[in-house]
């Protein structure tokens, strides 16, 4: 939950909200591992940090599980707390308070002792920070080659030390650096990303001050205050409970942990603070009813307030795609590790005693080194924190506000959405469009204008106007000013007194879309402001989605001899077994046959499936007799009145209500499923109603659908097939035999399902398998806790679950689901509980969260092959030939360094904006199946490109060589300590100044080769010219400036004479700067081969293999 003042809340408290969502709190010792087990422990995972044998998937659940049991630890601290064993009366003498509120002069007095109702701050930890940021990760490796380059400057070099190696000892910490900055800007962007939300809304409380209610900041709250809570409200401190409601319903489930609502008391149930029902936690939701309370505690002394301080320096949770970095950057250290330590074993072994002088000790060390420095991309951290940035923007862009990053990468993994109805693929702009009375049906407008003009005539006054009182609502119709009252009275919808003076259509109604539209139908017949006062509302039972109807009780104040009545609206199919007579047009009640039961059954069915309405049934109940006398001042007595008789009930109408789909929504399903990710529609409306609106959405565009029967019948044929027709079996559909044939069925059209909830209660675990395989899947009539269950049920079956919601009976799904995803016009609660907020309430904008998700994946991946062949495969051969075949070494250990951190940066940095190659058009990926690196990027980094580089390179080393000083491969070969003074003629200065020429043209080659390897990793299987970066949707010009900027850094550290005598590098010769172009070409044309070979054949081997 958000901190109680946005504005100020931290963003320690907005991290801690994420793990509150997760945590079940529960009761047990702290189990004390031995000490041995502990070190085996701490060995274990030294050896995970260095060699990764797990994905990055499981990392991050094992973090999850970790920060589990630490919030549990905390929480199990926390249950000394006392106030709920208090009396109401010891409460308020505790905190000098009353049933009226605090009186206005204690309030300055108590904000000055308690200060602001906010969680403080947690002390950043600037000097950890710090230390992490420059120790951490790859950086304490470099430490390390740092001390052994100035180790091999002095005292190991001397008496002749090389001053090339102190300078790379300086380069390298100019890297380490560049590395802590762009880790702290990355945890600023990210940060700032996954804070976003925290001002989304401001929030107010009501609040009792001297007997008045007022709307007060949730931060100026102080200990005694009386707050006013209601369904969808969350309470904004520690609240002791005084007067509740007899349908009160409390959602602790994010403190707590107990899945679904508990009820709200007055009276103390446990002795735990964390369990009684008589205290609403800071965070706690209401979910139905209404309930005052006391505040106990505020700030930093509520429960979620101290487990703010306690876990403050609790580390934050690492992305998925940062646990993927981090194992790739783990293996690449690994494996240099090996490679340095196996140089410096082959000197010592054998170089050192078989080739003496060819390698000194310094020498062997700073290879060694070397190949650790230079093996890692150092371009990588900085495109991750790129990549992290760019999601940001481009959803901010999409108005898209989300809570932490995971998500939107999760989000780009999903493979199922589970979506509401109404709000979500509808407008929420329900409109009652069809009445049916006993005798006739009518459209809304045509009762309306009925209605009117009955009043008008009866009411018309000498001077000619209307005059509309109280006392005229007894000129409506029997039959329209029952239908009026159910509307008004059976309604928690109410109309903003902003827009009071508009048109009925323009006005901003307050509530459920259902009720909403009910309300503004009962202002169509007559004013519902002039009406209210004419009645008294005694109880009321919300709408709930497991009874699926509401319930009011009232008098009339005009006739004091009219006793009270009972108005009831709900699902038909809920009431009519209730219902014993049914009242016709002209307001006449007639006892309820079964001829009127099957035309109503069929007027429901045929408005269901040809409009798509949502059908209520009205209904009331008057009483001869009051049974409610002297008990209307007690709800629970009203209510166990209320309930014993909710029978016997007269139907007032049947109305049909019509909510139109979104614009933008079928064409997002259809983008959707282009993506291959299902799309289901889980409702609490009728079956019928939501497999029209369905076909609206395209939800589903079969030209049939299956049901139970078809679930159950394919089980069936499950178990008395062989194994090769369960795949079938599992599909199968019964179409309609009067639009296809038996013999025409296929699988191809068998993939639509329209299921109800009560069916869901025969499903075993056999039957849901046939269900998840459906394509196309609408959930009728379903409860809260079956949404949760198809979700739970999804996942069983490894599908990435995303679910949409705007209200409190969707947070149960919503918590169980990978992503949730809330509409900007959705509830508080609901908007606090989801990972992602569509603030301009568009459908479309989840594609974009999607395409962002699968995106920086994508574009990793890019990075990565464009780094990957350069950094190791064309970097490590010159010094695995230096060691192994005695070459002079072709590339210095100072070039590769400015290939990794300064060449290769500008192209990677670009590369991480790409747009989007192809990828709504593949499936998603499975995060436990495909890792960021795998054995095919691999084949393509080193196998392909890498191999490609590595002999460019090396050709432009040897052919420089030749016509610079005459010198053939085959005399460089095997030269070892040949290689001086005399060899072929030359003295060592011309030796050493043809092998730094040499190294740089070698340089300049691998710069070249780059240039066209940033155009290769631009797309994995489309070709160049059909994804060009100089034109159309995929112009990508920025790329074109690498050219200029990598031959700039070229001419800085080859031709500058201060570089060539302290790093031996050389002036590079004019041809070299052409000679390897050709070759680029060369890589890029093979690629493109490669490419077209992968689109003309998608099965064949190169596909296989393609990364």
């Amino acid at each position: 939950f958000q901190v109680p003042d946005a504005q100020t809340g931290s963003g320690q408290a907005m991290r801690l909200a994420a793990e509150y969502r997760t945590l079940s709190v529960h009761v047990g010792e702290e189990s004390q591992a031995p000490m041995r087990g502990r070190r085996q422990q701490l060995w274990r995972t030294l050896f995970n940090e260095l060699v990764p044998l797990r994905t990055a998937h499981e990392q991050h659940a094992t973090e999850a599980q970790k920060r589990a049991a630490a919030l549990a630890s905390v929480a199990r601290d926390l249950r000394t707390l006392r106030f709920h064993k208090d009396t109401v009366e010891e409460t308020y003498t505790r905190l000098g308070s009353s049933a009226l509120g605090l009186e206005s002069h204690m309030i300055t007095r108590l904000r000055m002792e308690f200060g602001p109702n906010v969680w403080r701050r947690p002390q950043r930890m600037i000097v950890a920070n710090v230390v992490r940021w420059f120790f951490g990760g790859f950086n304490r490796f470099l430490w390390v080659a740092m001390i052994v380059f100035w180790l091999c400057w002095k005292p190991i070099g001397n008496p002749a030390p090389q001053s090339g190696n102190m300078a790379l000892a300086i380069v390298i910490i100019f890297v380490i650096c560049l590395q802590a900055l762009f880790s702290a800007w990355q945890e600023w962007i990210t940060g700032r990303a996954m804070h976003s939300i925290a001002n989304m809304m401001p929030q107010q409380t009501v609040v009792l001050r001297d007997g008045v209610a007022a709307h007060v900041a949730p931060a100026d709250l102080v200990p005694g205050d009386i707050v006013c809570l209601r369904g969808g409200d969350r309470a904004p401190a520690d609240v002791r409970l005084v007067d509740v409601s007899a349908d009160l319903l409390l959602d602790r489930s994010a403190v707590s942990g107990v899945a679904g609502p508990t009820i709200g008391t007055v009276a103390c149930t446990s002795a735990n603070y964390l369990e009684t029902h008589n205290v609403a936690m800071a965070g706690v939701h209401v979910t139905q009813g209404h309930c005052r309370g006391i505040v106990v505690a505020t700030g930093d002394r509520t429960v979620g307030g101290r487990i703010n301080q306690l876990t403050a320096t609790a580390r934050r949770e690492k992305t998925i795609l940062q646990l993927e970095v981090r194992r790739l950057v783990n293996g690449l250290t690994t494996l240099s590790l090996t490679v340095g330590t196996l140089f410096v074993v082959l000197w010592a072994v054998w170089l050192r005693s078989s080739f003496p002088g060819f390698m000194s000790v310094s020498d062997a060390l700073a290879n060694g080194v070397g190949v650790l420095v230079t093996f890692v991309p150092g371009s990588l951290p900085i495109s991750l924190t790129l990549a992290l940035t760019a999601i940001a923007k481009r959803l901010q862009r999409h108005k898209v506000l989300i809570k932490n990053l995971t998500a939107v990468e999760t989000l780009g993994t999903v493979s199922a959405i589970c979506c509401e109805k109404t709000g979500t693929l509808t407008q929420r702009r329900m409109a009652a469009t069809h009445i049916a009375y006993a005798d006739s049906e009518y459209a809304m407008d045509a009762l309306a204008c009925d209605a009117s003009a009955a009043v008008d005539a009866a009411l018309h006054l000498k001077y000619g106007r209307v005059r509309r009182t109280m006392t005229s609502l007894r000129h409506l119709p029997v039959a329209a000013r029952h239908v009026f009252e159910t509307a008004l009275l059976c309604n928690s919808a109410r109309f903003d007194a902003l827009t009071a003076h508009m048109p009925v259509h323009e006005r901003i109604a307050v509530g459920d879309a259902t009720d909403c539209a009910l309300l503004r139908m009962a202002e169509t017949l007559f004013p519902t402001r002039e009406a209210l006062p004419a009645y008294r509302t005694l109880l009321t039972i919300p709408f709930s989605t497991r009874s699926r109807w509401m319930l009011s009780v009232c008098d009339n104040q005009l006739d004091d001899d009219a006793g009270p009545f009972m108005v009831v609206k709900g699902a038909p199919e809920r009431l009519l077994p209730k219902c014993t007579a049914i009242q016709d047009s002209n307001g006449r009640m007639v006892p309820l046959d079964a001829k009127s039961r099957r035309r109503l059954e069929d007027t429901q069915l045929q408005w269901a499936s040809t409009h798509g309405c949502r059908v209520l049934l009205l209904c009331r109940r008057d009483f001869e007799s009051n049974p409610f006398v002297g008990i209307e001042d007690s709800p629970a007595q009203l209510l166990a009145a209320a309930s014993s008789h909710m029978r016997c009930l007269c139907i007032v109408a049947l109305v049909g209500m019509v909510d139109p789909p979104r614009i933008e929504t079928p064409s997002t399903i259809d983008a959707l499923r282009g993506a291959g990710i299902r799309v289901f529609m889980a409702t609490g409306d009728y079956a019928p109603t939501a497999a029209f609106v369905a076909r609206q959405c395209r939800i589903i565009t079969s030209d049939s659908t299956d049901g139970l029967d078809a679930v159950l019948l394919a089980c069936t044929n499950d178990d008395d097939n062989s194994p090769e027709d369960k795949e079938s079996a599992a599909s199968l559909r019964l179409a309609d035999e009067s639009d296809i044939g038996r013999s025409q069925q296929t699988l191809t059209n068998r993939n639509a399902l329209v299921i109800s909830g009560p069916e869901l209660h025969e499903l075993q675990q056999p039957h849901w398998d046939v269900v998840a395989a459906y394509e196309e899947i609408v959930f009728a009539r379903i409860t809260p806790e079956q949404k949760q269950q198809i979700v739970e049920e999804l996942r069983a079956r490894d599908h990435y679950v995303a679910v949409t919601g705007d209200d409190v009976p969707d947070l149960g799904a919503m918590r169980a689901a990978h992503v949730s995803v809330a509409m900007g016009n959705g509830s508080a609660v609901a908007k606090e509980v989801a990972d992602i907020v569509l603030a301009d309430n568009n459908l479309a904008s989840l594609v974009a969260a999607i395409e962002s998700g699968r995106l920086v994946f994508a574009n990793l991946k890019k990075v990565i092959v464009y780094l990957l062949p350069m950094t190791n495969m064309s970097e490590i051969m010159p010094s695995l030939l230096n060691v192994v075949l005695g070459l002079p070494i072709p590339l210095s250990t100072f070039l590769m360094l400015v290939i990794n951190t300064m060449s290769d940066v500008w192209a990677s940095v670009v590369l991480i904006e790409e747009e989007p190659e192809n990828i709504m058009l593949v499936p998603p990926r499975d995060p436990k199946k495909e890792a960021l690196v795998n054995a095919r990027l691999f084949l393509q980094a080193y196998g392909f490109i890498g191999l490609i580089q590595t002999l460019t390179g090396h050709t432009m080393f040897f052919l420089c060589l030749y016509l610079r000083g005459g010198i053939a491969p085959h005399h460089v070969f095997l030269a070892f300590n040949k290689w001086t003074a005399g060899y072929l003629g030359k003295t060592s200065d011309e030796l050493a100044s043809l092998v730094a020429v040499a190294g740089s043209a070698h340089y300049m080659g691998l710069v070249t080769m780059q240039w066209g390897n940033m155009f290769v990793a631009r797309t994995r299987t489309r070709s160049l010219f059909q994804h060009n970066p100089f034109w159309g949707p995929a112009r990508n010009l920025k790329l074109l400036v690498a050219v200029p900027i990598s031959v700039a850094i070229a001419l800085l550290v080859n031709e500058i004479p201060w570089f060539n005598n302290v790093f031996l590098t050389g002036p590079i010769p004019v041809e070299f700067f052409f000679i390897p172009i050709p070759f680029a070409f060369a890589l890029v044309a093979c690629d493109e081969a490669r490419k077209l070979l992968v689109r003309s054949f998608p099965n064949s081997i190169f596909a296989k293999l393609a990364w």
